[in-house]
């Protein structure tokens, strides 16, 4: 049995906003589960029914098996790190973690030996004196996941927690909650729109879009085995490329460059034929110059981006646009007209019409 099940939760709100449809998931003791998508798709307010802070529409929402629609945040056992904080700001950092243990009447040295234990797990223990003023942000947000953590709850929600960080405190923070989790095990569902946070913190990734479940998968499952369009091109920095065209003899069309389709689908091909598809590819999944059995492609070199690592040039053919990723050595010149190779295995068939990906 589950730990966590939702069974076709609906959100509709009073005024006929249908914000969350037939969401599915079940969810183990201990796993890291991120909701993943754009702003409005629907993540923030499903995290928010499973709290008890949002009303659920219809649908069932279980814990260890009990119906608990009905049950209060504090009968489902759940604590909350939100995306502002929400520190109390004459209260010392010690005081903000030890508030919820302080409202219960817990004796103080079990608080204190509590507060002290969490504090060194989040590395806060030389900032207990301080007020939430004198902290920076990543520091704040440590305060305020350990407001949780103390808690010792079955579940943790964390809703957009690192949007108010700069990029370098996002990366620090990443890697600290991950090693939080490691350390406790601690069931958690983690809402964001950045998919780098996502891809490195889940253990499953809910992605989400207009309201529903668009796929459910590893990090390795939606990277590699994207079942739309969406999903393809929305995990994965730079984002894969989509070629879009009508089947013609089995080909679409690349600029001047003609694709055989058949090479990818076989007979299967004729299915097509006429129709709307879109061939797509993942920017590092592509080599400059020519390659025996791969699909071979020219086109010129509009602008590149040096990363240090890599290097990102954007290439047009007609009016066609793709992004590739090379060697910073390699880099080709702006205006340059370039070669690349695609191998047949690393390219990806979408129906043009349905957006589903071809198997």
């Amino acid at each position: 049995m589950a730990y966590l099940t939702l069974k076709n939760i609906n959100k509709i709100y009073p005024n006929g906003y249908h914000a969350v449809h037939n969401f599915n998931l079940d969810i183990e003791k201990g796993e890291f589960i991120v909701f993943v998508g754009p702003s409005g798709c629907g993540k923030s307010t499903t995290l928010r029914m499973i709290a008890g802070l949002e009303d659920i529409s219809n649908g069932d929402f279980l814990i260890n098996g009990n119906r608990a629609n009905e049950w209060g945040p504090r009968q489902r056992e759940v604590a909350m790190v939100f995306q502002s904080y929400a520190l109390y700001p004459q209260m010392t950092v010690f005081d903000n973690i030890a508030f919820g243990l302080t409202l219960q009447g817990v004796d103080e040295d079990v608080i204190e030996e509590k507060v002290n234990h969490t504090a060194a797990i989040l590395g806060l223990t030389d900032y207990l004196d301080r007020l939430p003023r004198a902290l920076s942000g990543g520091q704040r947000q440590r305060v305020a996941i350990g407001r949780a953590l103390i808690r010792k709850v079955g579940v943790f929600l964390m809703d957009e927690p690192l949007s108010n960080l700069d990029a370098k405190q996002r990366v620090t923070m990443r890697s600290e909650i991950a090693q939080i989790h490691k350390s406790t095990g601690a069931t958690t569902i983690y809402v964001t729109h950045d998919q780098t946070e996502a891809m490195t913190l889940a253990d499953r990734i809910v992605v989400m879009k207009d309201g529903y479940v668009q796929q459910i998968g590893t990090p390795y499952e939606l990277y590699y085995d994207p079942v739309n369009v969406f999903v393809a091109g929305f995990i994965g920095e730079p984002p894969m490329n989509f070629i879009r065209g009508t089947v013609t003899g089995g080909r679409i069309k690349f600029g001047d460059n003609e694709l055989d389709l058949s090479r990818k689908l076989g007979s299967k091909i004729k299915d097509y034929e006429g129709k709307p598809i879109v061939f797509a590819f993942r920017p590092e999944h592509i080599e400059l110059g020519k390659i025996d059995g791969a699909y071979q492609l020219t086109s010129m070199v509009e602008l590149t981006e040096m990363l240090g690592d890599n290097t990102n040039v954007y290439v047009t053919a007609g009016e066609d646009k793709a992004i590739l990723k090379v060697d910073p050595h390699d880099t080709p010149e702006i205006d340059e007209q370039i070669t690349f190779s695609i191998p047949v295995e690393s390219v990806y068939l979408f129906d043009g019409e349905t957006e589903m990906v071809i198997k």
